[in-house]
C-alpha cells in the first residue's frame, strides 16, 4: 500500500466508503445465509424503512455486491443474494464487529466522559 492509499479515488477509500454507509453492511451480514425478500430482510434487520431498505439494496446491487432476482410466482416477487463479491466483504464485517464487541464499551465510556466535561466548541453534540 502506498502512502496516498486513502486521498481521492483510491481503491481502499472506495472500500471505507462501502463500509461507512451504516445500512450496508447490515444488510450484506443479513444476507449471509442465503437469498432473502425484502420483507424478510425489514424483519431480520428492524429499524429499517423500506424506503431506506429499498435505496441500500439499489446501492449495493449498483456496486455489484448483490444480485436481485424476480421468483416466478403468482404473485411476483423479488429476492436479493450476495454476488461472488459481496461475500468476499462478510470477513472484514465480522472483524468490525469482533472489534466493536471487545470495544464498543470503552468507546462509550468515552464518549460519556466527554459529555461529562465542560462543553468545547470542536467536540460533537451530546
Amino acid at each position: 500500500m502506498t502512502t496516498d492509499a486513502f486521498l481521492a479515488d483510491c481503491r481502499a477509500r472506495l472500500a471505507f466508503d462501502l463500509l461507512s454507509n451504516t445500512w450496508n453492511a447490515v444488510v450484506l451480514w443479513a444476507l449471509r445465509d442465503g437469498p432473502r425478500r425484502p420483507v424478510e430482510l425489514r424483519e431480520r434487520i428492524g429499524g429499517i424503512s423500506s424506503k431506506v431498505l429499498t435505496e441500500t439494496l439499489r446501492r449495493l446491487q449498483f456496486n455489484g455486491l448483490i444480485d436481485r432476482q424476480e421468483v416466478p410466482d403468482a404473485p411476483s416477487r423479488v429476492e436479493y443474494q450476495l454476488t461472488a463479491l459481496g461475500r468476499t466483504l462478510l470477513a472484514p464485517i465480522d472483524a468490525v464487529g469482533a472489534w466493536a464487541f471487545e470495544y464498543g464499551d470503552e468507546v462509550m465510556a468515552a464518549q460519556e466522559a466527554a459529555c461529562a466535561s465542560p462543553p468545547q466548541s470542536s467536540r460533537p453534540a451530546c
